[in-house]
């Protein structure tokens, strides 16, 4: 059985911010560490599925899983990663965007 942690898990967190009424954080450094925390998760789910299609890829080879369990596991390690990426280009251009700002 496949377990997808990383999106229950940013479907909880981003719940979390979507809820302007309730103070996620009370000051700046904790909101940078609440982030931080966000990031070594996401990043940690993301090892862990690319892990997971590596162990499914060897059962497979030896015949003891089947295709569409390594295809449903790479797909999601896939997307994955590609919602990973789109989030550190997102804060890449924020970062450059507050850069670019002239006080």
């Amino acid at each position: 059985m496949i377990h997808n942690n990383f999106s229950l898990n940013t479907i909880q967190k981003l719940e979390a911010i979507a809820e302007p009424h309730k103070p996620v954080v009370s000051s700046p450094s904790e909101a940078i560490k609440s982030f931080s925390n966000y990031l070594t998760d996401a990043l940690n789910g993301v090892a862990a599925q690319e892990n997971n299609v590596q162990r499914l890829n060897e059962q497979f080879l030896l015949g003891q899983a089947n295709v569409d369990q390594v295809m449903i596991a790479s797909e999601q390690a896939l997307l994955s990663l590609q919602l990973t990426t789109q989030v550190r280009n997102k804060v890449i251009e924020a970062y450059q965007e507050i850069m670019r700002t002239q006080i």
